[in-house]
């Protein structure tokens, strides 16, 4: 399995902390199956900042502490990317740095809010040459209260991806309902764990995608699982059609 977002790089977000944080990390995610895992420290989020240089030093310090540690995992170069006005600019000046060097960038928005020159920016990032994904909008109290709004996002272009344990009910039984309808919906395309450690928020990407066959069936869980390979590869994702989500009022989830 791959795995698209994950907080494995030591000691510059507020995933591990520590080189045994991420081989602690690494065999969780070896023993879900996993076998690569595209590392995404967050970036421009009011409290750090990772610049791509910097991301790629630190995969390969972890991939060479992988190797000597006997540890079959593969990581790959990524970045969190908190939406901001300088996207661009960045992506310009070399800062910024895709899932592994592909044509893919995620983006995070507030959790409590969605910025109004969001549309805006998700085209500019198309128009430079880049496909926006946009991170756990199940998490994000606006997209929850106006599904629309996630609609004409995708239905523009942009692509999504939701947290396994979102999927699974590690949130509350809320949130597990809206990534269910986001999936019913076409309106989510990768499943990824955004593991930050080995306790509270561990990896659950097999859990994920088990709950994605039960409940959508074989070929959703093999179409997501090709996602993640696409991706990685730089290459045409699945999706389908979206379709609006009907508002639904989610009470007591912040």
């Amino acid at each position: 399995m791959i795995d698209i977002h994950c907080h494995i790089l030591p000691g510059i977000d507020d995933g591990a902390q520590t080189e045994s944080d991420s081989i602690a990390m690494a065999n969780a995610a070896v023993d879900q199956g996993i076998d690569t895992i595209i590392a995404t420290p967050h970036h421009m989020n009011g409290k750090y900042e990772n610049s791509k240089q910097d991301i790629i030093t630190h995969v390969n310090v972890l991939n060479d502490l992988f190797q000597e540690e006997d540890i079959p995992l593969t990581i790959l170069p990524g970045q969190e990317i908190r939406m901001n006005g300088e996207i661009i600019d960045e992506l310009e000046d070399g800062i910024i740095q895709s899932l592994n060097h592909s044509k893919y960038l995620f983006v995070e928005f507030p959790s409590s809010s969605v910025p109004r020159y969001a549309k805006q920016m998700l085209f500019d990032i198309q128009l430079a040459g880049y496909k926006p994904v946009i991170v756990h909008p199940e998490r994000n109290q606006v997209l929850i209260e106006h599904p629309s709004m996630l609609y004409e996002f995708v239905k523009k272009g942009s692509l999504t991806q939701i947290t396994a344990g979102s999927l699974c009910g590690k949130f509350g039984k809320n949130l597990q309902k809206f990534s269910h309808q986001l999936v019913e919906a076409n309106l989510t395309h990768f499943i990824a764990s955004d593991a930050h450690n080995t306790t509270s928020r561990g990896f659950t990407l097999q859990e994920g995608y088990k709950e994605l066959m039960d409940q959508h069936g074989v070929d959703a869980r093999y179409m997501f699982m090709e996602n993640a390979q696409l991706l990685v590869e730089s290459k045409t994702v699945n999706r389908l059609e979206p379709a609006e989500v009907k508002k639904k009022k989610f009470l007591g989830i912040f």
